[in-house]
């Protein structure tokens, strides 16, 4: 086909698995299944297209999960998830582990698999899908330890199981050792750490001092300092996942230029990286082949869920009660273990040792991908129910300010775009009552598409789009009265809420 044909096939894709957004939002189904299917009528059984090359559908896998990825960092609010980052480390290292072995002694046991297999399928299955959790917890009112809880576990538990899985996938080498596999895996944690944890800062001081000539510039150069972080942890042999994971925490929580671009941006190349990496899985996948991996996959697939997730998350829960670094109650624990979402990072990782070579590798990556779409679609859907069930959802809870900024550099002050949500406190609260710094001043409001200069007696509404402009010294405590405002009120202080 010439390439103006791909251009169009291409282009119809992306409409269509654009258009399913709106499916899958009204079915409560992760958009990933939709984007599978995408794949399975384009490829060969349906238009006809051949694509079995598994090591390419490897390499664009790890860059898919790559910009996913730097996506949750990007988006994610460390104020947010600070508190249960103690607890999410645990579920990433410890919980990853436990799955493993307990996934694999099922396997061995009920499907007779041999070691390898059974270890490598524990591995493959151990990972919660990020871009599939940022999608549930998109819609569903979650306390916000839980929902910082899941959160940090899908960003940070990538990378110990690609390295476990790398590690299996050497055909013809001996099974490695426990304690290999724990100063490896440490080691290159380690180094993308120390990766990740350079860039972000270097590169957010550098963005926030170099005024480039076009705002479209800073979030190619953010996700170009994300893609810096990836390449360079796993070309000095560390974890390329948390590196990137870790430097874009930083920089979304830095004051950057143009921040909302930039959130955006990565959020539309989020997007697109899901859709394409999703239809390149389903085009990978032969659908005449699945019929043999469905009874496999459901008995492993049952083995995860009530087994492998569930000791994995009462084991970290133990271990973060014993060092008495955080708690994780039975229903929060429960929820845990039912929100373990799979989705394109096992499928992902199941084409390592098919790439490798290794004998039974396809019918790993088979296996994994029915677990995926049967799982989902009956996980997904149900997590809201399971949340009132349990009494973890918290529907109440107010959502956070949406605060924006663009700096003024020469002035030394800072313009704060505030939105403010439905369910907020700073409805019905005057101007004048927000008792904001000397230095700082409401300039303007925007009401139903209209905006006004407001006076001191302006009462603000839901909705309401606010124009702030502050010094940057009093930046901080401006957002701080602000959140706490939004969610106690006007007397926010009297009830010790400081907005942090």
């Amino acid at each position: 086909m010439t390439l103006d044909v791909w251009l169009l096939l291409a282009s119809v894709v992306v409409i269509a698995a654009i258009a399913s957004v709106r499916v899958a939002h009204r079915t409560g189904l992760p958009s990933l299944l939709i984007y599978l299917g995408l794949g399975l009528l384009v490829g060969e059984a349906g238009l006809g297209l051949q694509f079995e090359n598994a090591q390419l559908g490897q390499q664009i896998g790890m860059v898919g999960l790559a910009i996913i990825l730097a996506e949750g960092g990007l988006t994610t609010n460390w104020e947010h998830v600070r508190k249960a980052v103690p607890s999410a480390l645990v579920l990433a290292t410890l919980g990853v582990a436990v799955s493993i072995v307990t996934l694999a002694l099922a396997s061995r046991w009920l499907l007779g698999m041999d070691w390898r297999t059974a270890l490598l399928l524990g591995a493959v299955l151990a990972s919660t899908d990020a871009a599939a959790v940022f999608s549930v917890l998109r819609r569903l009112p979650l306390p916000p330890r839980l929902a910082g809880v899941l959160e940090a576990e899908s960003g940070f538990n990538d990378a110990p199981t690609v390295i476990v899985v790398v590690m299996l996938s050497a055909s013809g080498a001996p099974l490695p050792t426990f304690g290999h596999v724990v100063v490896d895996a440490a080691l290159e944690l380690a180094i993308g750490a120390a990766i990740g944890l350079a860039i972000g800062p270097i590169g957010g001081y550098a963005l926030r001092r170099v005024a480039l000539p076009a705002s479209g510039l800073y979030p190619i150069a953010v996700l170009a300092l994300a893609f810096i972080a990836y390449s360079g942890a796993t070309l000095l042999h560390g974890s390329g996942f948390l590196s990137v994971y870790l430097c874009t925490l930083v920089l979304g929580n830095m004051r950057l230029p143009h921040r909302a671009a930039t959130r955006g941006f990565a959020e539309g190349s989020a997007w697109l990286a899901q859709i394409g990496l999703f239809v390149m899985l389903g085009m990978l996948a032969s659908p005449h082949e699945l019929p043999a991996a469905i009874v496999p996959g459901l008995i492993a697939g049952v083995a995860l869920l009530l087994a492998a997730r569930p000791l994995s998350v009462m084991a970290s829960a133990l271990l973060v009660r014993i060092a008495r670094i955080g708690r994780l109650t039975w229903r929060e624990q429960a929820f845990l273990s039912w929100a373990g979402l799979r989705g394109a990072v096992p499928i992902v990782l199941a084409t390592i040792p098919w790439a490798a070579g290794l004998p039974g590798a396809k019918g790993v990556f088979n296996e994994v991908f029915i677990i995926v779409i049967v799982f989902t679609m009956l996980q997904g859907p149900t997590l809201p129910y399971l949340a009132r069930l349990l009494k973890v959802s918290a529907p109440d809870e107010a959502r956070d300010l949406g605060v924006e900024s663009a700096p003024l550099e020469e002035l030394h002050a800072d313009l704060l775009q505030v939105s403010i949500p439905p369910g907020s406190e700073l409805h019905g609260v005057e101007i004048f009552e927000l008792r904001l710094p000397s230095d700082a001043a409401v300039t303007m409001v925007v009401r139903d598409g209209r905006s006004f200069v407001p006076e001191p007696s302006t009462r603000l509404r839901a909705r309401d789009q606010l124009l702030i402009v502050t010094t940057a010294a009093c930046r901080q405590t401006v957002e701080r009265r602000l959140r706490a405002v939004s969610r106690r009120g006007k007397l926010a202080g009297w009830y010790g809420e400081r907005g942090e």
